[in-house]
């Protein structure tokens, strides 16, 4: 029998001990690339360039992407931007822009907390404030960090976060970063959720219910008004996400709660990127002031990051006023999505649970065969993007399009056709190659 040797360096760790921390500083370097090889994207990409498709992924578009984009030099019709109300590169923009870079520079700086703070942040915040008929707004560099640092602050461990079982990673993350209980309800199932309310609200001391305006992979709504009856009878908080809803729901593009007709206050806390119909970069939240006051001296999103950048402060203000200056642009964007809709429908395409708001998925189930779909669409002149687990479960695979004001009938029933042509060609080669499933999950 072997003895094992096990001794005491000076530094008090045996030596056991530090083979296993030489192992592990080894192993260090190359477990990046392990870590990749999980990634499902890149599991996709991989197999997909052996069956010979190319990478549909960070494409690069050479001017603002609007209803055609520029690739390679080439006009492709683009279904893949979040220019839903078509204002971005509004020349109205550009020139504000213009001149808040002339006298604030590209940066705030630092944090608005110790020296960022820029006359374009307040009018912005102001605007959207108004815009909400709410007390106040907080408006975050990014949009995504916006839930992440707004949920992970203001909640902890005795609390708990319900929300809607196709929430945003964002508003996922943020309810793991706060400690709290996450307790997800089925999608867009009020009575789910009441039945989970009623069974385990009174083991927490306080409660929020999280949902979205429009659902970005799936381009439907929640029935907002049960979700505030729900909110008062069992003592919860509730945040709605309308990072799709604002500039599209809404005579005036004033988002579901124009679009429902309720009372702006019954709902705690609106969140929204301001990277769609406002045409900049980051988010916000509106709701009452001494909630907004909190997250400013609080949230590490906010306090711990730079200040966003004057100049996008001083487009997403312009972006607002050109929305509801001009309804019009509100109301090319609901046209457009409902016929994309009726249209894709009448040729039996699924469109699953879309209701015509914005973005509408073509259901296709199967990953690989999303991704080579888009690839026959792109050799076609059309650009549109796959989407995959882990973006969505295994299974339900699809394609997204992205409307906007810009688009045009003819435009919608020419990429739908495209569609139904190459469905089944898509399906022939991937079979022709000797493609399975299986591949993917092996």
């Amino acid at each position: 029998m072997s003895e094992n040797h096990t001794t005491i360096r000076e530094d008090g760790m045996e030596n056991t001990d530090m083979q296993k921390v030489e192992t592990n500083e080894t192993e260090a370097a190359p477990s990046f690339a392990r870590l990749r090889s999980k990634l499902s994207f890149e599991k996709l990409v991989e197999l997909g360039t052996k069956l010979g498709m190319a990478n549909p992924l960070f494409l690069c578009h050479e001017h603002a992407a609007k209803a055609t984009t520029i690739i390679n030099h080439k006009e492709y019709l683009n279904f893949t931007t979040y220019d839903y109300l078509d204002i971005n590169g509004h020349p109205e923009i550009t020139d504000a822009v213009t001149r808040a870079c002339e006298l604030y520079g590209s940066s705030a700086g630092a944090s608005r907390l110790v020296g960022g703070e820029r006359p374009p942040h307040r009018e912005l915040e102001k605007a959207i404030a108004d815009l909400y008929e709410v007390e106040d707004c907080i408006t975050y560099v990014s949009g995504h960090a916006t839930n992440v640092s707004t949920l992970g602050f203001l909640f902890g461990s005795r609390d708990a976060i319900f929300h809607d079982g196709l929430a945003h990673n964002s508003l996922v993350q943020g309810a793991k970063l706060s400690g709290s209980t996450r307790i997800s309800y089925t999608h867009n199932d009020c009575d789910a959720l009441e039945k989970l309310l009623k069974e385990r609200r009174h083991e927490f001391k306080r409660a929020i219910i999280v949902t979205e305006g429009v659902f970005s992979m799936d381009g439907n709504i929640p029935d907002l008004p049960r979700l505030i009856a729900l909110k008062k009878q069992y003592n919860c908080m509730l945040m709605v996400d309308e990072a799709h809803s604002l500039g599209v729901l809404g005579k005036t593009g004033r988002g579901i709660r124009e679009h429902y007709g309720i009372d702006p206050t019954d709902v705690d806390m609106w969140m929204s990127t301001l990277s769609k119909s406002l045409c900049g970069c980051g988010g916000f939240i509106a709701g009452a002031k001494d909630l907004v006051e909190l997250l400013k001296y609080g949230s590490p999103g906010f306090v711990f990051s730079v200040g966003m950048p004057p100049i996008v402060a001083a487009a997403c203000t312009k972006a607002l006023e050109i929305m509801l200056r001009e309804p019009q642009r509100v109301a090319k964007i609901q046209h457009i999505s409902k016929y994309f809709l009726e249209y894709a429908q009448s040729k039996g395409l699924d469109t699953g649970a879309a209701q015509g708001y914005s973005n509408v998925p073509i259901m296709l189930g199967d990953s690989m065969l999303a991704g080579y779909l888009s690839n026959l669409l792109f050799n076609r002149g059309v650009h549109v993007m796959p989407i995959t687990f882990p973006a969505v479960k295994e299974g339900q695979a699809r394609l997204r399009f992205f409307l906007s004001a810009a688009h045009t009938e003819e435009q919608v029933r020419h990429v739908i056709d495209l569609v139904v042509e190459e469905i089944p060609h898509a399906k022939e080669q991937l079979d022709a190659m000797g493609y399975h499933p299986s591949q993917l999950t092996d």
